[in-house]
């Protein structure tokens, strides 16, 4: 990773990408470095992603409420000012929603069990 510079960043002014979900949309706006994605995702009433996931995230809920279903048949439920955080590898995920949801996620490489220092 590389030093990040000071900035600010007016997430009204970040490109919106549509994601489809095996049910709904996801809308990401997303700020890249190199080696960290920061994204702001509104996921539509109803969204269930498509595929499971094994990357790292950290996630915080800023509004509705989101479901993560794990591999191992569990289901934990994120509420506004809810967060999860896991490492890379250490969980199969999906998300979805009923209601919808948004969420400020950050993922990149420091989640990667595997770097070599």
């Amino acid at each position: 990773m590389q030093p990040i510079p000071f900035q600010t960043i007016n997430w009204e002014n970040v490109e919106i990408t549509k994601h489809a979900g095996e049910q709904g949309m996801a809308y990401w706006r997303t700020v890249n470095h190199e080696g960290l994605r920061v994204r702001m995702v509104e996921y539509s009433p109803g969204y269930i992603a498509d595929h499971w996931c094994e990357r790292g995230h950290i996630i915080f809920c800023l509004q509705g409420q989101l479901i993560t279903e794990l591999s191992d048949g569990t289901s934990h439920i994120l509420k506004k000012n809810m967060s999860y955080h896991v490492s890379d590898q250490m969980s199969k995920h999906r998300s979805s929603t009923k209601e919808g949801a948004l969420l400020f996620i950050i993922d990149g490489e420091f989640l990667n069990l595997n770097l070599k220092t």
